[in-house]
């Protein structure tokens, strides 16, 4: 299912914020590299201002201590009256002219000026307070004067003996330090606006990048398919597993989790941890390939297909064929026996005829000696079967068994040293077990000289012991494991499609009832299969020494089996 972007109809704009993904996430990237840009600036720009304020101050504390340091200053200034030719100017102002600063005052202690850019200052009171400089202390200042704002630096001036006797103060014009901070501004937003540029361009191209993997749509879109997406998962009768590249599970739907008997806890989980080792992991993982795969997980039959996504992960889809199995096995057996019942009409109408004639011809001894010998054959195989085995279900399975086989040209006898008595706990699944043994021997028996199956099925305390031993070719050493895998058969395709399931449920069960299935050759060179299933009979009763144990018709009434 594709989401169809959604589009304004022709001839109408929409204006506001985008719907795209794409146009939403280019917008944000460029604001916050705007943000980020502006925020660097201004960061950048407040120390600055700050430190060329504070190299402009240094600057003139260091001209005025200079300028104090030379003694002829102060003798001068204790020897001469302030003029605007007098030695004290000459030395501030060549002073000024050497060091390029704004102008060099210097006072006596009553803060009168003795030199100063402007002559007509000379002799009078300083605009500022000279109190700190005059007490000793070094000054420095941004503050406005004659001359209007500057950069300051004050010191004391003292004479040869130490004594104050002025200060002098020197200004740096402002002018001049805002004027540095504004030529390093274009510089500055260069800087910065290659730096926006760049990450425009970054943003453009990881939008881009996001526009392809989310295929241009609105997040309104995403969200919408997300839901979707879950709803559609988890309502699915279809198992649904998707792995990352790493063979880790990425998701797994209520069917998948229920068909593959895990919980959601295994997302995120490597798939040989949670499933093991066996068929469903290797098909899951795509080391076995194919299209609708046979695999058997517990109990159930199921058909596995698996798709590999564009990141390297795969998404694998689950379907159970549990009852479709069960059915197909069921319509080969009809088959069997609709094949058997087929010759037996033929047989039985042949015999009808003999009897007829033998009436006609009034050899009524003779007739009633060959209905003797007919049924007697019949009762005698149903007698045999039911005396060693006591389970109705299991016993009734085995009489037609052995109808298909005689039909078939192979004697199916139960080995005298057999007794099964009706305490199975779970006849069906041991139905399910001698059935599929029994077919297979029939098919491998069938056609050879002296065709014969035998089955043997006898209890150890509560442990059922089954073998089936047939005359056919056996099974040669290096596939004696290799059939109990699912999907391996060399049969031809029955009616419903799907072979190789027989022995692997075998197997399946007799491991879940902690026993065993083995396969080795027999005395006559055939295939000899062995099932041990513990705790397959319950508790006998105390006394019964037939083995049956009660048990309930469908109205509630306790009835006992009696042994034959």
């Amino acid at each position: 299912m594709s989401a169809v972007p959604r589009t304004p109809p022709p001839g109408r704009r929409r204006f506001g914020w985008p719907q795209r993904v794409f146009s939403q996430v280019l917008l944000m990237q460029l604001a916050v590299a705007a943000g980020v840009t502006v925020l660097a600036t201004g960061l950048f720009l407040a120390p600055l201002s700050h430190q060329l304020d504070d190299q402009a101050m240094r600057r003139a504390l260091a001209i005025a201590q200079s300028t104090a340091a030379q003694p002829q200053v102060a003798a001068d200034l204790v020897a001469s009256r302030p003029a605007a030719d007098g030695p004290v100017q000459r030395e501030a102002e060549r002073v000024r002219r050497a060091t390029g600063a704004e102008y060099v005052v210097v006072m006596d202690r009553h803060g009168v000026r003795w030199s100063h850019t402007d002559g007509g200052q000379i002799g009078k009171v300083v605009s500022t307070d000279p109190s700190e400089a005059l007490a000793g202390e070094e000054v420095m200042e941004i503050d406005s004067g004659t001359l209007g704002r500057s950069a300051r630096g004050k010191v004391p001036l003292r004479d040869s003996g130490g004594a104050i006797v002025g200060a002098v103060s020197v200004g740096i014009e402002y002018d001049s330090v805002r004027a540095r901070l504004l030529a390093a501004i274009p510089g500055l937003l260069a800087y910065a606006g290659g730096a926006l540029a760049a990450g425009a361009l970054a943003a453009y191209l990881i939008s881009r990048r996001i526009q392809k993997q989310t295929r241009d749509l609105a997040f309104s879109d995403i969200s919408a398919l997300l839901a979707e997406r879950e709803a559609m998962l988890h309502s699915i009768r279809e198992g649904v597993v998707a792995l990352d590249r790493t063979g880790r599970i990425r998701l797994l739907n209520d069917e998948a989790q229920r068909l593959l008997g895990v919980g959601p806890e295994a997302a995120g989980r490597p798939l040989d941890e949670v499933l093991g080792a066996g068929r469903t992991t290797d098909v899951l993982a795509g080391r076995v390939t194919g299209t609708d795969l046979l695999t058997v997980r517990g109990h159930r039959v199921l058909v596995a297909n698996r798709m590999p996504t564009d990141d390297g992960g795969a998404v694998a889809t689950l379907r159970d064929r549990t009852e479709l199995e069960r059915l197909g096995r069921e319509l080969d057996s009809t088959h069997g026996l609709i094949d058997a019942l087929r010759a037996q009409d033929h047989e039985h109408a042949n015999r009808l005829h003999t009897l007829l004639g033998l009436l006609e011809l009034e050899m009524h001894e003779e007739a009633v000696e060959f209905v003797t010998e007919v049924v007697g054959v019949h009762r005698t195989t149903a007698e045999q079967v039911t005396e060693k085995v006591r389970d109705p279900l299991l016993a009734a399975m085995l009489v037609g068994k052995a109808t298909v086989a005689a039909e078939r040209a192979v004697a199916l006898r139960i080995t005298p040293d057999s007794l099964l008595p009706d305490r199975l706990v779970d006849p069906h699944g041991l139905v399910t077990v001698v059935g599929n043994l029994v077919d297979n021997a029939l098919d491998a028996a069938a056609g050879t000289p002296d065709a014969s199956v035998g089955v043997t099925l006898r209890a150890e305390g509560r442990t059922a012991v089954l073998r089936v031993v047939d005359s056919g070719p056996g099974v040669p050493d290096e596939q004696r494991e290799l059939i109990f895998t699912e999907g391996w058969s060399t049969k031809a395709l029955p009616a419903h499609g799907k072979r190789g399931l027989g022995l692997a449920l075998v197997r399946r069960f007799a491991e879940r009832q902690g026993g065993h299935a083995r396969v080795a050759t027999g005395p006559d060179g055939g295939a000899e299969f062995t099932v041990v299933l513990p705790e397959a009979l319950s508790e006998a009763l105390a006394g019964d020494a037939s083995g049956t144990v009660p048990r309930e018709d469908p109205d509630g009434t306790v009835l006992r089996e009696e042994a034959r």
